[in-house]
């Protein structure tokens, strides 16, 4: 292509959405915990802080990978991933419980969860392994990639089933189809992998592998008056709270089911309740709406970029994205089973808030080298900068 190359810059619109989501996120943490004496003895703004924290130390995370030469991201993919499955072995022989999940593991005075990262870490991995084999060919994916593919992504869900944390075993399992999906897999293995996972959900349930709780949470969710005080208890406030709030809420630190403390996990696996309660459909509406601004840029980035790597990473990231925030919400709202994941960007924890940041980063370095390698003419809107070439797998290439 010929023409002056023009001047890379960040993702606006997803930066953007991204600082809303935070500060929105921030807001109705302080809420769900200001009037908590148990979580805060007696400081309202204890979790604020560390809130606050928490998202400096992910905007900095954001900005080195952002920064970072995309040739090293890609050296650095096979260290992420390895330090990700060894964090994920440490978790299983000195990790604490939480809520029947033994997920965590303290550094430094700090719970982390290596779970979170363990996302982040497959879906770069996958991409780095298809992008290794196949950038630059016309051969498409074939069986040995998807079976690389499915043995980098086997081994931290194994790892994680031990835990085991079923919530990030889904959002793992969604994001590794899309993966999958978008990096070319023969569709005749993604029927294989969807007709395989059904079957194994029913022999799971059937062979009664679950742990009880995990049991009671499902009947919960097939039917919440089954147990109102029990194990559909979550369930039945958390939608309480969200009816509460009508079209235009109670008002921030004024939601009634909020201040009375009914849904527990409200600054975590819950705040979509807060959100519904104190800001009405309207605010909730908003914060749903940024979610998918986030998603939508993701997959643009992924449109856009020249590489197979980085279209196959945005993408994964896209669908990472997607489905927990879809998990989260839905199982506010009753249409999903309890599975205890965080909203992204939103929930209380440094765990999620880091990983997702660094996904943002990677994003942004994609965005950043795509745009670079762009002439200014085509300075456009990605549907109007791809009209003019043909897509392969190599990336796109100008029409004659």
């Amino acid at each position: 292509m010929n023409g002056r190359l023009r001047n890379p810059g960040v993702d606006r619109v997803l930066m953007l959405a991204v600082l809303c989501l935070l500060v929105l996120g921030t807001l109705l943490v302080w809420s769900a915990t200001s009037h908590r004496d148990d979580l805060t003895a007696g400081d309202p703004t204890a979790y604020l802080r560390k809130q606050l924290v928490n998202v400096c130390i992910g905007l900095v995370l954001m900005v080195v990978v952002m920064a970072t030469d995309h040739r090293w991201v890609r050296i650095v993919a096979p260290v992420v991933y390895l330090a990700s499955v060894g964090g994920l072995v440490l978790v299983l022989t000195m990790g604490t419980t939480v809520n029947g999940s033994r997920s965590w593991i303290d550094v430094a005075g700090m719970s982390i969860q290596p779970s979170e990262f363990a996302k982040l870490a497959v879906v770069i991995g996958m991409a780095l392994l298809v992008a290794e084999r196949k950038e630059g060919r016309r051969t498409g994916v074939g069986s040995a990639e998807v079976v690389g593919m499915l043995v980098i992504a086997g081994v931290p869900a194994a790892l994680i089933m031990l835990q085991p944390d079923l919530g990030t075993l889904l959002v793992l399992s969604a994001t590794v189809f899309g993966v999958l999906a978008v990096a070319g897999a023969p569709r005749r293995w993604l029927a294989f992998l969807l007709a395989g996972g059904l079957v194994g959900g029913v022999a799971v349930f059937a062979g009664h592998l679950l742990k009880p709780y995990q049991i009671d949470r499902f009947l919960a969710f097939t039917n919440p008056d089954l147990d109102p005080r029990g194990a559909g208890y979550n369930t039945e406030q958390a939608r309480i709270a969200v009816g509460n709030g009508g079209l235009f809420g109670q008002g921030l630190f004024h939601g009634s089911q909020t201040r009375a403390g009914f849904v527990p996990e409200q600054h975590t696996d819950f705040i979509f309740t807060v959100a519904g309660e104190e800001l009405g459909l309207v605010g909730a509406a908003v914060l749903i709406a940024l979610l998918g601004i986030v998603i939508w840029r993701a997959l643009a980035i992924s449109a856009l970029s020249t590489d197979l790597f980085g279209r196959v990473a945005a993408a994964g990231i896209a669908c990472w994205f997607g489905f927990q925030a879809f998990q989260n919400i839905g199982m506010c709202l009753g249409i999903m089973p309890v599975t205890g994941v965080p909203l992204p960007f939103v929930s209380y924890g440094g765990s999620s808030m880091f990983a997702g940041m660094l996904a943002i980063g990677l994003l942004q370095n994609i965005h950043l080298r795509a745009t670079a390698s762009l002439p200014t003419r085509y300075a456009r809107p990605i549907s109007q900068v791809t009209r003019g070439y043909h897509r392969t797998r190599a990336g796109l290439t100008p029409q004659r």
